[in-house]
């Protein structure tokens, strides 16, 4: 079978490592990302780009900045649009207020600020755990958007409270088409999701996992109990900061507090939830599940609604999108705990064995 490893051989111990040790997975990432940076900009309609595109790779990103947290570092967080609302604001005001200030910083700065922020609501990591600390960073996901909206500072003295983002300017080109833009959030998101497959496979990596197996035993082994949680929330955040940035300036332009609501988080976590917790490739996958769910629902009810010759109420979409997605969770907790990446990972070890049994 084509997936089949056979004749490739790790002659040093930085092959057996590689990121990617098989060809055929080597072969298959350049093939995605040729087919993302050059086809998909050539052949995808704005709709595609400005809908589907850019906010599955935005949702991805918050989904992976909170995988890092919840499925490697093994702690509970509620508070995910939260942190993004803090990278869309801070990037906001770091191009408002500090004169020349290149996009790309603002990003970083954006999100460095987010990590700030979730260290903060991190401290209660030190004492409680499971649902008692996703009660508490809850608290951020109340406290973050009430505080932008009644400090005015924050929106510029926006009657509204709606900001409306700068143009987006990289050594001199504007990213004024949805074309530019999804480039532009495609480059951030593929730099970040190396930068989080190495960190994973790093000493706070493996770090991060001891504590989520077992923090006792971590912290008897030599594993510092607090600085790996407080890591893990700042580097989580720092990635939803930047994923808000990109949400506000790439996907929607202009943005309110009450825009990063509960709701929100809750998507985010589905997204983890589905596409499975503890993997880099579950936050990509459980994104996408969730991105292109309501659409292919919308088309699925709209024309069995007209073959069957029914007039749907106002709202009822959404209210089955509300069930379909009630009705996954509970079928992949039950069913595959660890969601469409670990399915993925079945069916790669059944294409290595093929056609034998196993």
């Amino acid at each position: 079978m084509f997936y089949r490893e056979a004749g490739q051989f790790k002659a040093s111990y930085k092959e057996d490592q590689a990121i990617l040790p098989i060809s055929q997975d080597r072969v298959g990432l350049i093939l995605i990302l040729i087919f993302g940076f050059f086809a998909i900009p050539l052949f995808a309609s704005d709709y595609w780009l400005t809908a589907i595109l850019i906010p599955f790779l935005v949702f991805s990103l918050a989904a992976l900045g909170l995988n890092l947290l919840t499925g490697y570092a093994g702690q509970l967080s509620l508070g995910t649009a939260a942190f993004m609302a803090v990278g869309a604001f801070a990037a906001y005001n770091f191009e408002l207020r500090v004169p020349q200030m290149p996009i790309l910083i603002s990003f970083i700065m954006s999100g460095i600020t987010a990590a700030a922020v979730g260290i903060a609501f991190g401290i209660p990591s030190l004492r409680i755990r499971g649902f008692y600390l996703a009660v508490a960073t809850l608290a951020a996901q109340f406290f973050i958007p009430w505080l932008l909206v009644k400090v005015g500072w924050f929106t510029n003295y926006s009657s509204s409270g709606v900001i409306t983002t700068q143009p987006v300017t990289i050594f001199g080109f504007i990213f004024d088409s949805p074309s530019r833009r999804y480039l532009l959030v495609l480059s951030i998101v593929v730099i970040l999701a190396l930068v989080a497959k190495n960190l994973v496979r790093s000493n706070l990596g493996r770090a991060w996992m001891a504590v989520r197996d077992m923090d006792v035993a971590a912290e008897v082994i030599g594993i510092s109990i607090v600085r790996t949680k407080l890591i893990a929330f700042g580097v989580s955040s720092f990635y939803c900061g930047v994923a808000g940035a990109l949400y506000a300036y790439a996907y929607l332009g202009s943005v309110e507090p009450d825009g990063f609501n509960l709701d929100l988080s809750f998507r985010i976590l589905f997204m983890v939830i589905i596409g499975g917790i503890g993997s880099i490739m579950g936050s990509f996958l459980g994104a996408a599940f969730i991105t292109l769910l309501p659409i292919f629902l919308d088309i699925f009810i709209n024309e069995a609604a007209a073959i069957l010759g029914l007039k749907l109420a106002a709202g009822i979409t959404s209210v089955i999108q509300l069930l379909v997605f009630g009705g996954l969770i509970i079928f992949f907790l039950i069913v595959e705990p660890l969601g469409l990446a670990r399915l993925w990972q079945i069916t790669k070890e059944k294409l290595r064995l093929w056609p034998f049994p196993h």
